[in-house]
């Protein structure tokens, strides 16, 4: 007896499929979440906070792009297995300028001691916004590589 919904597999094979086995996954977004809540502090030292929490979040995005990026990238792979997908893949590789940039532009605004709060907390959401951003088209562009049509509908 099935006590559970029924998983119909994929079409993909399983080699064209990124797994979490095969690569270790970045994820800057997370960190910058807490980099969100240091540039809303109101407590002493919220700067310093900032800054410190702005380190992890230039890694993992450093790291994010080595995965993706390159003859050996994913967006490498997802291209070998979904041609058809290549402007979308550009504009992932686009976006990365644009959010190093961003980092950069906090980091400059949070060392700079006449940069107010509101400055910097107005970058900061500008940077979570292009992360999260990123991240969703990351994965709408995953799920049109790699969809399945069972068919059967009308």
């Amino acid at each position: 007896m099935v006590t559970g919904p029924i998983q119909q597999p994929s079409a993909a094979p399983t080699s064209a499929r990124p797994t979490p086995a095969r690569r270790p996954r970045a994820n800057p977004l997370g960190g910058a979440h807490a980099l969100s809540r240091a540039a809303s502090d109101t407590e002493p030292y919220w700067r310093e906070r900032l800054l410190r929490r702005l380190g992890p979040v230039r890694q993992e995005f450093a790291e994010h792009v080595r995965l993706t990026e390159g003859p050996a990238g994913r967006y490498a792979e997802l291209l070998h297995h979904a041609p058809r997908l290549q402007h979308s893949v550009q504009r992932l590789v686009r976006e990365h300028d644009v959010i190093v940039a961003a980092l950069d532009a906090l980091r400059q605004a949070a060392e700079r001691p006449a940069a107010s709060a509101e400055e910097l907390r107005r970058a900061t959401e500008h940077l979570v916004w292009a992360l999260a951003r990123h991240r969703q088209r990351g994965a709408d562009l995953l799920w049109q590589a790699y969809q399945t049509d069972l068919g059967g509908e009308d």
